[in-house]
């Protein structure tokens, strides 16, 4: 593909749907994904959302590892903050001992749930301030170079599973810049300092075992239909699930109409929510291309990984076969 292309999988899980089936959802999307010369597929690790199945990131990544064969899984990303770094290089260290050349590992300093979640998983509050400390003990782990004595990953120590900082502030691409690894940008529900973000991190970039080079990891939304109206329609569908999660307060919260979503998009906090999904394109294979190849253009990207958004999976399957053909550059 002239753009690297990857997928980003959140597990979703349908209105009526239980996990399993969207664990097997993935592992369609992933196979899909393989087949279609998509790079890596990465899973978002969030706690107390009933519409996202990946809370157990590892767990899933090894599941889908299971019934693919070449493309790589991984991360995307891990809430660091949230464990403990050798918990995680143990876990990380055994997929990459069972799959070997196809882990990977992203990090964010993120809780990945609200404030409740966060203290049901006793995570202290001050965590995300050891971020820097723990993603550094972890990557000695790691390359068996333990900064613990007395302490190493096992499994984990010398399989030197890459690294990757994910980010939507200035934070993330600082850390990353001076680590040298990897940076992923979350542009696709976080797109405000994107620009800055990047060249922050171009421009501070310090050389390192893993990576001589700055590597970019830009994320946007896709979907793609073969009827132009039917993407859209489906946009509106997707826009309206994500304001509803959004707004929700629990049970108690009211079964908005349609109408009352519409309304509300239309008020000064709507567009905020609207705005999240700023980078994402919607059409056919042509408007896909489009999209996306302007937006690599943009930023300067190494890759681009893409959420498909699509309600179902029969649809969401399609939207990856679709983009995957608009930029290989097939006919539409």
């Amino acid at each position: 593909m002239p753009v690297t292309l990857s997928i980003l999988d959140l597990a979703p899980v349908a209105p009526g749907q239980t996990a399993r089936e969207s664990f097997e959802a993935s592992v369609k999307l992933a196979q899909a994904a393989e087949r279609l010369g998509y790079r890596r597929v990465w899973y978002a690790e969030h706690h107390n959302m009933p519409t996202i199945a990946s809370s157990a990131t590892s767990v899933l990544i090894g599941y889908v590892a299971g019934h693919t064969s070449t493309i790589r899984l991984g991360a995307g990303g891990i809430m660091l903050p949230n464990h403990a770094p050798l918990t995680i290089a143990e876990q990380f260290g055994t997929l990459e001992t069972l799959y070997p050349g196809r882990i990977d590992l992203g990090l964010g300093r993120a809780p990945g749930s609200d404030q409740v979640t966060m203290h049901a998983m006793r995570r202290d509050a001050m965590s995300s301030d050891r971020f820097p400390q723990d993603v550094m003990e972890l990557q000695g782990y790691l390359q068996g170079k333990s900064r613990v004595p007395g302490v190493q990953a096992v499994p984990g120590a010398g399989t030197n599973v890459p690294l990757y900082i994910l980010g939507s502030s200035l934070f993330g691409a600082q850390l990353a810049a001076g680590l040298g690894l990897p940076y992923a940008f979350a542009s696709h529900f976080a797109p405000d300092a994107l620009d800055e973000a990047i060249a922050t991190y171009r421009r501070e970039f310090q050389p390192s075992e893993q990576l001589a080079e700055p590597y970019v990891i830009a994320g946007a939304n896709v979907i793609a239909a073969d009827d132009a109206d039917d993407a859209r329609q489906q946009f509106e569908t997707v826009r309206r699930a994500r304001v509803r999660g959004m707004i929700s307060r629990g049970p108690a919260t009211p079964d908005y109409s349609d109408a009352e979503i519409d309304a509300f998009l239309n008020t000064p906090n709507g567009h905020q929510i609207a705005n999240m999904m700023k980078y994402t394109a919607v059409g056919t294979k042509p408007q896909v291309r489009r999209f996306l190849e302007e937006f690599a253009a943009s930023t300067q990207a190494d890759e681009l990984i893409v959420a498909h958004h699509s309600p179902n999976i029969a649809d969401r399957l399609r939207s990856v076969e679709l983009t995957a053909d608009a930029m290989q550059g097939a006919d539409a």
